[in-house]
């Protein structure tokens, strides 16, 4: 919380990939009928979810970074994506429901740490918001594969992101 504008920028650049993620999946996958009116959804919320934390930015007089980053969490992630069309499509759709989970979580922390206002209320939207897509990618998920293997590799997947967790360096970002 001591760089709060960094934490800005950063989250304003995951809200953006968020919402890119989303789309490409539908680009990817569009033989997946079933889940891309949810997909489209999401993705249309992400970019809402960008466009509120864009408006915070300028009250703040905060600019878009010139170059927005990589997220070092989310590619250790993907890196331990499985090959294969449709493993990789269980994985990503895992990885998606990890990311947006502790970004709820993140979204949690922010919002108990804020004084009341304006800034706390929006934080409290975000964490409902993001809680929510959490469980849209496994819902998701269970649509095209079963209940025990999608579970099973969720937990490995939960194991793995706790692994690149404990190896980041503290930082104002929201992974």
């Amino acid at each position: 919380m001591n760089d709060f504008d960094s934490f800005l920028q950063d989250h304003a650049n995951c809200e953006r990939k968020a919402s890119a993620m989303a789309m490409s999946f539908v680009a990817k996958y569009p033989d997946r009928v079933e889940i891309i009116p949810e997909l489209i959804e999401t993705g249309i919320e992400e970019l809402e979810h960008f466009k509120a934390v864009y408006s915070v930015m300028e009250k703040r007089g905060v600019k878009l970074p010139a170059e927005m980053g990589q997220d070092i969490y989310v590619k250790q992630l993907i890196d331990h994506c499985r090959s294969g069309r449709e493993d990789r499509f269980m994985d990503r759709l895992l990885l998606a429901s990890i990311v947006e989970c502790r970004g709820a979580e993140r979204f949690r922390m922010v919002y108990e740490a804020l004084e009341p206002g304006e800034l706390k209320s929006f934080y409290h939207n975000l964490w409902a918001s993001e809680a929510k897509h959490g469980n849209i990618f496994v819902k998701m998920a269970l649509i095209y594969f079963d209940r025990d293997s999608t579970y099973k590799r969720l937990e490995e997947l939960n194991l793995i992101e706790a692994e690149v967790l404990s190896s980041l360096p503290l930082q104002p970002a929201l992974h």
